[in-house]
Protein backbone atom coordinates (compact mmCIF):
# COMPACT_ATOMS: atom_id res chain seq x y z
CA UNK A 1 0.00 0.00 0.00
CA UNK A 2 1.13 3.53 -0.65
CA UNK A 3 1.04 6.99 0.88
CA UNK A 4 -1.51 8.88 -1.24
CA UNK A 5 -0.05 12.24 -0.24
CA UNK A 6 3.26 11.16 -1.78
CA UNK A 7 1.54 10.20 -5.03
CA UNK A 8 -0.26 13.58 -5.09
CA UNK A 9 3.05 15.40 -4.65
CA UNK A 10 5.16 13.24 -6.98
CA UNK A 11 2.92 11.49 -9.56
CA UNK A 12 5.60 11.50 -12.27
CA UNK A 13 8.19 9.97 -9.93
CA UNK A 14 5.66 7.35 -8.80
CA UNK A 15 4.93 6.30 -12.39
CA UNK A 16 8.64 6.26 -13.19
CA UNK A 17 9.32 3.91 -10.27
CA UNK A 18 6.43 1.67 -11.32
CA UNK A 19 7.71 1.67 -14.90
CA UNK A 20 10.97 0.14 -13.65
CA UNK A 21 8.86 -2.81 -12.50
CA UNK A 22 7.11 -3.06 -15.87
CA UNK A 23 3.92 -1.34 -14.74
CA UNK A 24 1.87 1.00 -16.91
CA UNK A 25 1.34 4.60 -15.65
CA UNK A 26 -1.26 4.55 -12.88
CA UNK A 27 -0.85 7.81 -10.95
CA UNK A 28 -3.44 9.69 -13.02
CA UNK A 29 -6.09 7.04 -12.40
CA UNK A 30 -5.27 6.85 -8.70
CA UNK A 31 -5.46 10.62 -8.29
CA UNK A 32 -8.74 10.84 -10.22
CA UNK A 33 -10.36 8.29 -7.91
CA UNK A 34 -8.81 9.97 -4.89
CA UNK A 35 -10.18 13.37 -5.99
CA UNK A 36 -13.68 12.00 -6.59
CA UNK A 37 -13.66 10.26 -3.23
CA UNK A 38 -12.51 13.39 -1.39
CA UNK A 39 -15.25 15.46 -3.07
CA UNK A 40 -17.81 12.89 -1.99
CA UNK A 41 -16.41 12.95 1.55
CA UNK A 42 -16.76 16.74 1.61
CA UNK A 43 -20.39 16.44 0.50
CA UNK A 44 -20.96 13.79 3.14
CA UNK A 45 -19.47 15.90 5.90
CA UNK A 46 -21.55 18.92 4.87
CA UNK A 47 -24.73 16.82 4.80
CA UNK A 48 -23.95 15.33 8.21
CA UNK A 49 -23.32 18.80 9.63
CA UNK A 50 -26.66 20.00 8.22
CA UNK A 51 -28.39 16.92 9.67
CA UNK A 52 -27.05 17.74 13.12
CA UNK A 53 -28.13 21.35 12.73
CA UNK A 54 -31.67 20.33 11.70
CA UNK A 55 -31.86 17.93 14.62
CA UNK A 56 -31.18 20.82 17.00
CA UNK A 57 -33.72 23.04 15.19
CA UNK A 58 -36.38 20.35 15.44
CA UNK A 59 -35.73 20.09 19.17
CA UNK A 60 -36.03 23.84 19.61
CA UNK A 61 -39.23 24.02 17.53
CA UNK A 62 -40.90 21.25 19.48
CA UNK A 63 -39.78 22.81 22.75
CA UNK A 64 -41.38 26.08 21.71
CA UNK A 65 -44.55 24.37 20.51
CA UNK A 66 -43.88 25.32 16.88
CA UNK A 67 -44.60 23.30 13.72
CA UNK A 68 -41.52 21.31 12.67
CA UNK A 69 -43.00 19.43 9.67
CA UNK A 70 -40.76 21.15 7.11
CA UNK A 71 -37.69 20.42 9.16
CA UNK A 72 -38.69 16.79 9.63
CA UNK A 73 -39.24 16.47 5.87
CA UNK A 74 -35.82 17.98 5.19
CA UNK A 75 -34.29 15.56 7.73
CA UNK A 76 -35.85 12.61 5.88
CA UNK A 77 -34.44 13.85 2.56
CA UNK A 78 -31.02 14.37 4.15
CA UNK A 79 -30.98 10.85 5.59
CA UNK A 80 -31.66 9.42 2.12
CA UNK A 81 -29.00 11.65 0.57
CA UNK A 82 -26.47 10.71 3.24
CA UNK A 83 -27.13 7.01 2.73
CA UNK A 84 -26.64 7.39 -1.03
CA UNK A 85 -23.48 9.46 -0.57
CA UNK A 86 -22.06 6.91 1.88
CA UNK A 87 -22.63 4.16 -0.68
CA UNK A 88 -20.84 6.23 -3.33
CA UNK A 89 -17.92 6.87 -0.98
CA UNK A 90 -17.63 3.16 -0.13
CA UNK A 91 -17.69 2.21 -3.80
CA UNK A 92 -15.00 4.75 -4.71
CA UNK A 93 -12.94 3.71 -1.69
CA UNK A 94 -13.17 0.04 -2.69
CA UNK A 95 -12.19 0.85 -6.27
CA UNK A 96 -9.21 2.87 -5.07
CA UNK A 97 -8.24 0.13 -2.64
CA UNK A 98 -8.41 -2.52 -5.36
CA UNK A 99 -6.23 -0.45 -7.65
CA UNK A 100 -3.61 0.21 -4.99
CA UNK A 101 -3.68 -3.37 -3.69
CA UNK A 102 -2.65 -4.76 -7.04
CA UNK A 103 0.47 -2.61 -7.34
CA UNK A 104 3.89 -3.92 -6.24
CA UNK A 105 6.15 -2.06 -3.87
CA UNK A 106 8.40 0.65 -5.28
CA UNK A 107 12.05 -0.38 -5.73
CA UNK A 108 14.74 1.65 -4.04
CA UNK A 109 16.46 4.03 -6.42
CA UNK A 110 19.77 2.14 -6.39
CA UNK A 111 18.30 -1.32 -7.02
CA UNK A 112 19.75 -2.48 -10.36
CA UNK A 113 17.52 -2.38 -13.43
CA UNK A 114 16.83 -5.61 -15.26
CA UNK A 115 14.13 -7.96 -16.46
CA UNK A 116 14.84 -11.30 -14.75
CA UNK A 117 17.32 -13.35 -12.73
CA UNK A 118 19.90 -13.09 -15.51
CA UNK A 119 20.25 -9.39 -14.64
CA UNK A 120 20.82 -9.88 -10.90
CA UNK A 121 24.07 -8.60 -9.41
CA UNK A 122 26.52 -10.81 -7.51
CA UNK A 123 27.47 -9.00 -4.30
CA UNK A 124 30.03 -11.47 -2.95
CA UNK A 125 31.10 -15.11 -2.85
CA UNK A 126 31.78 -17.05 0.34
CA UNK A 127 33.97 -20.13 0.59
CA UNK A 128 35.18 -22.54 -2.05
CA UNK A 129 33.38 -25.05 -4.20
CA UNK A 130 34.03 -28.56 -2.88
CA UNK A 131 36.30 -30.83 -4.92
CA UNK A 132 35.34 -34.47 -5.51
CA UNK A 133 37.37 -37.36 -6.92
CA UNK A 134 34.10 -38.86 -8.19
CA UNK A 135 31.05 -37.58 -10.04
CA UNK A 136 28.79 -36.00 -7.36
CA UNK A 137 25.16 -37.08 -7.42
CA UNK A 138 22.00 -35.05 -6.98
CA UNK A 139 20.23 -35.26 -3.66
CA UNK A 140 17.33 -37.39 -4.86
CA UNK A 141 19.66 -40.05 -6.25
CA UNK A 142 21.56 -40.06 -2.98
CA UNK A 143 18.44 -40.15 -0.82
CA UNK A 144 16.70 -42.88 -2.76
CA UNK A 145 19.87 -45.02 -2.83
CA UNK A 146 20.10 -44.64 0.95
CA UNK A 147 16.47 -45.76 1.26
CA UNK A 148 15.71 -42.65 3.31
CA UNK A 149 13.94 -40.44 0.74
CA UNK A 150 10.71 -41.72 -0.77
CA UNK A 151 8.88 -39.76 -3.45
CA UNK A 152 6.85 -42.68 -4.77
CA UNK A 153 5.04 -43.48 -1.52
CA UNK A 154 4.54 -39.76 -0.89
CA UNK A 155 2.91 -39.43 -4.32
CA UNK A 156 0.52 -42.30 -3.52
CA UNK A 157 -0.66 -40.43 -0.45
CA UNK A 158 -0.51 -36.83 -1.59
CA UNK A 159 0.37 -36.50 -5.27
CA UNK A 160 3.43 -34.94 -6.86
CA UNK A 161 5.81 -32.52 -5.14
CA UNK A 162 5.79 -34.30 -1.78
CA UNK A 163 8.41 -36.45 -0.08
CA UNK A 164 8.75 -38.77 2.91
CA UNK A 165 12.07 -38.64 4.74
CA UNK A 166 13.05 -41.32 7.23
CA UNK A 167 15.87 -42.35 9.52
CA UNK A 168 19.02 -40.28 9.31
CA UNK A 169 17.69 -37.84 6.71
CA UNK A 170 14.56 -37.09 8.75
CA UNK A 171 16.76 -36.47 11.77
CA UNK A 172 19.15 -34.34 9.72
CA UNK A 173 16.36 -32.05 8.57
CA UNK A 174 15.11 -31.73 12.15
CA UNK A 175 18.66 -31.01 13.30
CA UNK A 176 18.99 -28.23 10.72
CA UNK A 177 15.86 -26.51 11.99
CA UNK A 178 16.96 -26.79 15.62
CA UNK A 179 20.45 -25.54 14.80
CA UNK A 180 19.11 -22.51 12.90
CA UNK A 181 16.68 -21.56 15.66
CA UNK A 182 19.33 -21.86 18.37
CA UNK A 183 21.76 -19.73 16.35
CA UNK A 184 19.24 -16.96 15.65
CA UNK A 185 17.91 -16.91 19.21
CA UNK A 186 21.18 -17.10 21.12
CA UNK A 187 23.48 -15.07 18.85
CA UNK A 188 21.29 -12.85 16.69
CA UNK A 189 18.72 -11.71 19.23
CA UNK A 190 15.55 -13.10 17.64
CA UNK A 191 12.58 -14.15 19.77
CA UNK A 192 11.30 -17.63 18.97
CA UNK A 193 7.60 -17.79 18.16
CA UNK A 194 5.21 -20.72 17.70
CA UNK A 195 2.60 -19.48 15.23
CA UNK A 196 -0.51 -20.80 13.45
CA UNK A 197 -0.20 -22.51 10.07
CA UNK A 198 -3.74 -21.37 9.19
CA UNK A 199 -4.55 -17.68 8.76
CA UNK A 200 -7.44 -15.54 7.57
CA UNK A 201 -7.46 -13.45 4.42
CA UNK A 202 -6.53 -10.11 6.07
CA UNK A 203 -3.21 -11.58 7.25
CA UNK A 204 -2.24 -12.55 3.70
CA UNK A 205 -3.45 -9.20 2.42
CA UNK A 206 -1.21 -7.50 4.96
CA UNK A 207 1.97 -9.18 3.74
CA UNK A 208 0.99 -8.87 0.07
CA UNK A 209 0.06 -12.40 -0.99
CA UNK A 210 -3.58 -11.41 -1.44
CA UNK A 211 -5.37 -10.51 -3.56
CA UNK A 212 -2.95 -10.95 -6.44
CA UNK A 213 -1.40 -14.34 -5.64
CA UNK A 214 -4.33 -16.39 -4.41
CA UNK A 215 -3.54 -19.04 -7.04
CA UNK A 216 -0.21 -19.76 -5.36
CA UNK A 217 -1.88 -20.62 -2.04
CA UNK A 218 -3.90 -23.45 -0.52
CA UNK A 219 -7.29 -22.59 0.98
CA UNK A 220 -9.47 -24.68 3.26
CA UNK A 221 -13.23 -25.11 2.88
CA UNK A 222 -13.62 -23.21 6.15
CA UNK A 223 -12.00 -20.15 4.56
CA UNK A 224 -8.58 -20.33 6.19
CA UNK A 225 -5.36 -20.26 4.17
CA UNK A 226 -2.30 -22.42 4.74
CA UNK A 227 0.69 -20.16 5.26
CA UNK A 228 3.23 -20.01 2.41
CA UNK A 229 5.82 -18.76 4.92
CA UNK A 230 5.95 -17.83 8.60
CA UNK A 231 6.49 -14.25 7.42
CA UNK A 232 2.69 -14.01 7.34
CA UNK A 233 1.87 -14.71 11.01
CA UNK A 234 5.11 -13.18 12.31
CA UNK A 235 4.65 -9.83 10.53
CA UNK A 236 0.92 -9.74 11.29
CA UNK A 237 1.58 -10.33 14.99
CA UNK A 238 1.31 -6.56 15.51
CA UNK A 239 -1.36 -5.76 12.91
CA UNK A 240 -3.70 -2.93 13.93
CA UNK A 241 -1.43 -2.06 16.87
CA UNK A 242 0.51 1.06 17.87
CA UNK A 243 3.99 0.07 19.05
CA UNK A 244 6.18 2.20 21.29
CA UNK A 245 9.18 3.18 19.19
CA UNK A 246 11.36 2.59 22.24
CA UNK A 247 10.44 -1.11 21.96
CA UNK A 248 11.81 -1.34 18.42
CA UNK A 249 13.35 -3.23 16.79
CA UNK A 250 11.21 -6.32 17.24
CA UNK A 251 12.87 -9.44 15.83
CA UNK A 252 10.99 -12.72 15.53
CA UNK A 253 11.82 -16.18 14.25
CA UNK A 254 9.81 -19.36 13.77
CA UNK A 255 10.25 -22.83 12.32
CA UNK A 256 7.05 -23.82 10.51
CA UNK A 257 5.73 -25.97 7.73
CA UNK A 258 5.03 -23.89 4.62
CA UNK A 259 2.58 -24.65 1.82
CA UNK A 260 2.70 -23.43 -1.76
CA UNK A 261 0.63 -24.48 -4.75
CA UNK A 262 3.55 -23.84 -7.16
CA UNK A 263 0.88 -23.01 -9.74
CA UNK A 264 3.33 -21.38 -12.12
CA UNK A 265 6.04 -24.04 -11.82
CA UNK A 266 4.81 -26.72 -14.23
CA UNK A 267 7.81 -28.60 -15.53
CA UNK A 268 10.27 -26.95 -13.12
CA UNK A 269 12.20 -29.09 -10.63
CA UNK A 270 9.76 -31.97 -10.98
CA UNK A 271 12.23 -34.34 -9.29
CA UNK A 272 13.56 -33.87 -5.82
CA UNK A 273 12.97 -31.48 -2.94
CA UNK A 274 13.79 -28.12 -4.50
CA UNK A 275 10.18 -27.17 -5.25
CA UNK A 276 7.68 -28.86 -2.94
CA UNK A 277 4.06 -28.16 -2.01
CA UNK A 278 5.03 -28.63 1.66
CA UNK A 279 8.38 -27.77 3.22
CA UNK A 280 9.80 -26.44 6.45
CA UNK A 281 11.56 -23.14 6.89
CA UNK A 282 13.05 -20.95 9.58
CA UNK A 283 11.80 -17.41 9.00
CA UNK A 284 13.28 -14.14 10.26
CA UNK A 285 11.11 -11.02 10.60
CA UNK A 286 12.12 -7.57 11.82
CA UNK A 287 9.86 -4.62 12.66
CA UNK A 288 11.96 -1.48 12.98
CA UNK A 289 11.81 2.30 13.01
CA UNK A 290 12.21 3.73 9.49
CA UNK A 291 15.68 5.09 10.27
CA UNK A 292 16.90 1.60 11.18
CA UNK A 293 15.56 -0.34 8.23
CA UNK A 294 18.38 -0.15 5.68
CA UNK A 295 20.95 -1.27 8.27
CA UNK A 296 18.55 -3.95 9.44
CA UNK A 297 18.51 -5.57 5.99
CA UNK A 298 22.26 -6.08 6.22
CA UNK A 299 21.92 -7.46 9.75
CA UNK A 300 19.16 -9.88 8.80
CA UNK A 301 20.94 -11.08 5.68
CA UNK A 302 24.17 -11.61 7.62
CA UNK A 303 22.26 -13.71 10.16
CA UNK A 304 21.02 -15.98 7.37
CA UNK A 305 24.53 -16.12 5.88
CA UNK A 306 25.96 -17.23 9.19
CA UNK A 307 23.99 -20.48 8.95
CA UNK A 308 25.70 -21.29 5.66
CA UNK A 309 29.10 -20.33 7.03
CA UNK A 310 28.71 -22.58 10.09
CA UNK A 311 27.69 -25.45 7.81
CA UNK A 312 30.72 -24.88 5.61
CA UNK A 313 28.66 -24.39 2.45
CA UNK A 314 29.87 -22.35 -0.51
CA UNK A 315 27.36 -19.67 -1.49
CA UNK A 316 26.98 -16.27 -3.06
CA UNK A 317 24.92 -13.22 -2.16
CA UNK A 318 22.98 -11.77 -5.08
CA UNK A 319 21.07 -8.49 -5.26
CA UNK A 320 17.89 -8.88 -7.27
CA UNK A 321 17.19 -6.53 -10.15
CA UNK A 322 13.83 -4.76 -10.29
CA UNK A 323 12.41 -7.35 -12.69
CA UNK A 324 13.08 -10.16 -10.21
CA UNK A 325 11.87 -8.42 -7.03
CA UNK A 326 9.02 -9.96 -5.07
CA UNK A 327 5.71 -8.10 -4.89
CA UNK A 328 6.23 -6.60 -1.41
CA UNK A 329 9.97 -5.93 -1.60
CA UNK A 330 11.87 -2.72 -2.30
CA UNK A 331 15.24 -4.48 -2.16
CA UNK A 332 16.09 -8.16 -1.91
CA UNK A 333 19.27 -10.14 -1.40
CA UNK A 334 19.14 -13.79 -2.39
CA UNK A 335 21.58 -16.28 -0.92
CA UNK A 336 22.38 -18.95 -3.49
CA UNK A 337 24.09 -22.12 -2.32
CA UNK A 338 26.31 -24.24 -4.52
CA UNK A 339 24.86 -27.68 -5.36
CA UNK A 340 27.59 -29.88 -6.84
CA UNK A 341 25.12 -32.54 -7.96
CA UNK A 342 23.32 -29.95 -10.09
CA UNK A 343 26.55 -28.06 -10.87
CA UNK A 344 24.81 -24.76 -10.22
CA UNK A 345 23.80 -22.25 -7.57
CA UNK A 346 20.26 -22.43 -6.17
CA UNK A 347 18.40 -19.93 -4.02
CA UNK A 348 18.25 -20.96 -0.36
CA UNK A 349 17.15 -17.65 1.17
CA UNK A 350 15.57 -14.35 0.15
CA UNK A 351 16.04 -11.41 2.51
CA UNK A 352 13.82 -8.44 1.74
CA UNK A 353 13.36 -4.84 2.81
CA UNK A 354 9.68 -3.87 2.48
CA UNK A 355 9.68 -0.36 3.95
CA UNK A 356 6.18 0.61 5.10
CA UNK A 357 4.46 -1.30 2.29
CA UNK A 358 3.25 -4.13 4.55
CA UNK A 359 2.71 -2.14 7.72
CA UNK A 360 0.37 0.24 5.88
CA UNK A 361 -1.63 -2.71 4.58
CA UNK A 362 -2.00 -4.13 8.09
CA UNK A 363 -2.34 -0.74 9.84
CA UNK A 364 0.63 -1.29 12.13
CA UNK A 365 1.97 1.96 13.54
CA UNK A 366 4.55 3.20 16.02
CA UNK A 367 4.81 6.28 18.22
CA UNK A 368 7.62 7.98 20.09
CA UNK A 369 7.21 8.45 23.84
CA UNK A 370 5.41 11.67 24.70
CA UNK A 371 4.18 12.29 21.14
CA UNK A 372 0.67 12.01 19.71
CA UNK A 373 1.65 11.53 16.06
CA UNK A 374 2.07 7.97 14.83
CA UNK A 375 3.92 6.67 11.79
CA UNK A 376 4.37 3.35 10.05
CA UNK A 377 7.34 1.21 11.06
CA UNK A 378 9.26 -0.73 8.43
CA UNK A 379 9.19 -4.51 8.00
CA UNK A 380 11.83 -6.91 6.76
CA UNK A 381 11.84 -10.66 6.31
CA UNK A 382 14.10 -13.45 5.21
CA UNK A 383 14.59 -17.20 5.24
CA UNK A 384 17.08 -18.20 7.81
CA UNK A 385 17.01 -20.81 6.13
CA UNK A 386 14.69 -23.07 4.18
CA UNK A 387 15.48 -26.36 5.92
CA UNK A 388 14.52 -28.59 2.99
CA UNK A 389 16.82 -26.81 0.58
CA UNK A 390 19.55 -26.72 3.22
CA UNK A 391 19.17 -30.48 3.60
CA UNK A 392 19.65 -30.78 -0.17
CA UNK A 393 22.79 -28.63 0.05
CA UNK A 394 24.27 -30.65 2.92
CA UNK A 395 23.56 -33.93 1.14
CA UNK A 396 25.19 -32.86 -2.11
CA UNK A 397 28.17 -31.10 -0.54
CA UNK A 398 28.91 -33.71 2.13
CA UNK A 399 28.35 -36.84 0.01
CA UNK A 400 30.96 -39.56 -0.07
CA UNK A 401 31.98 -41.84 -2.93
CA UNK A 402 29.97 -44.74 -1.43
CA UNK A 403 26.79 -42.62 -1.31
CA UNK A 404 26.88 -41.95 2.42
CA UNK A 405 26.51 -38.44 3.87
CA UNK A 406 28.90 -36.97 6.41
CA UNK A 407 27.18 -34.89 9.08
CA UNK A 408 28.58 -31.32 9.26
CA UNK A 409 30.40 -30.60 12.50
CA UNK A 410 27.91 -27.86 13.47
CA UNK A 411 25.06 -30.39 13.42
CA UNK A 412 26.74 -33.20 15.36
CA UNK A 413 25.31 -32.05 18.76
CA UNK A 414 21.83 -32.43 17.29
CA UNK A 415 22.33 -35.86 15.75
CA UNK A 416 22.69 -38.03 18.84
CA UNK A 417 26.17 -39.20 17.95
CA UNK A 418 25.36 -40.00 14.31
CA UNK A 419 28.34 -38.79 12.28
CA UNK A 420 27.63 -40.49 8.95
CA UNK A 421 24.26 -41.24 7.33
CA UNK A 422 24.42 -44.58 5.56
CA UNK A 423 21.99 -46.92 3.80
CA UNK A 424 19.75 -48.69 6.23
Amino acid sequence: MFDLSRIRKEPVAFDAAMARRGQEPVAEGILALDKDRRLILTELQEAQARRNEISREIGKAKGAGENADDLIAEMARLKADIQKTEEQERALGAELQDLLSGLPNLPLADVPDGENEDDNRIVHLQGEKPAFDFDPKEHFDLGEALGLMDFERAAKMSGSRFVVLSGGLARLERALGQFMLDLHISEHGYTEMAVPSLVKSPALYGTGQLPKFAGDLFKTEAGHWLIPTAEVPLTNFHADEILAEESLPRRYTALTPCYRAEAGSAGKDTRGMIRQHQFTKVELVSIVAPEQSIDELERLTSAAEEVLKRLGLHYRRVELCVGDLGFSASRTYDLEVWLPGQDRYREISSCSYCGDFQTRRMNMRCRKKGEKITRFPHSLNGSGLATGRTLVAVMENYQQADGSITVPEALEPYMGGLAVIEAR
